[in-house]
């Protein structure tokens, strides 16, 4: 078994516990579609100050942070690559 392979099964059996202990029944799967709208963005025109946004966040993205504990994101959340 890989590390990657390892880290996503952990991932997915932390999630599956979490939203049923919320008692919502969504799949971690769908939990994570739902959760892949949720962007970031930030552009730049004609070497401007970058203008940054973050997509909005519905109610029902918010019941599902709020089942799997996780907290909503801010444009003032510090972004990494990995």
């Amino acid at each position: 078994m890989t590390y990657a392979f390892n880290c996503r099964s952990r991932v997915y059996r932390v999630m599956r516990s979490r939203l049923r202990a919320s008692a919502t029944p969504i799949s971690p799967e769908r939990a994570l579609d739902k959760l892949r709208r949720i962007q970031h963005h930030q552009v730049t025109v004609n070497n401007t100050q970058p203008v940054t946004g973050l997509s909005t966040v519905n109610q029902e993205h918010s019941d599902i942070l709020s089942a799997l504990t996780v907290k909503k994101p801010t444009l003032n959340t510090q972004l990494t690559l990995l």
